[in-house]
């Protein structure tokens, strides 16, 4: 398989891991925005604690994802209704 082995550095700690090559751009980039988000709170709220600031980055993390998915189901419906409609209208000219 086309690995690479790569360390990501979190909240000031490494962690090793074997990645697909496709895949270490987008990993490295996540390392980055996580450590972003960290750094946002840390002087947001003046918090030193990683696990505290740890899991409210996750939280956050998880808080954007289910609005992606709320959003990306509106889409779905959107363009179902949109192809509905199409058909209808192709069925009437036919």
């Amino acid at each position: 398989m086309d690995e690479l082995s790569v360390k990501i550095k979190i909240a000031d700690r490494e962690y090793p891991m074997k990645v697909k090559r496709s895949d270490e751009e987008r990993v490295r980039a996540a390392g980055k925005l996580i450590n972003e988000k960290i750094k946002n709170y840390r002087d947001k709220f003046g918090i030193d604690d990683k696990q505290d600031l740890l899991a409210m980055v996750a939280f956050d993390c998880l808080i954007d994802k289910m609005a992606d998915e709320e959003n990306l189901q509106v889409i779905d419906q959107t363009v179902v209704e949109k192809l509905n409609h199409l058909n209808r209208l192709v069925s009437q000219v036919i």
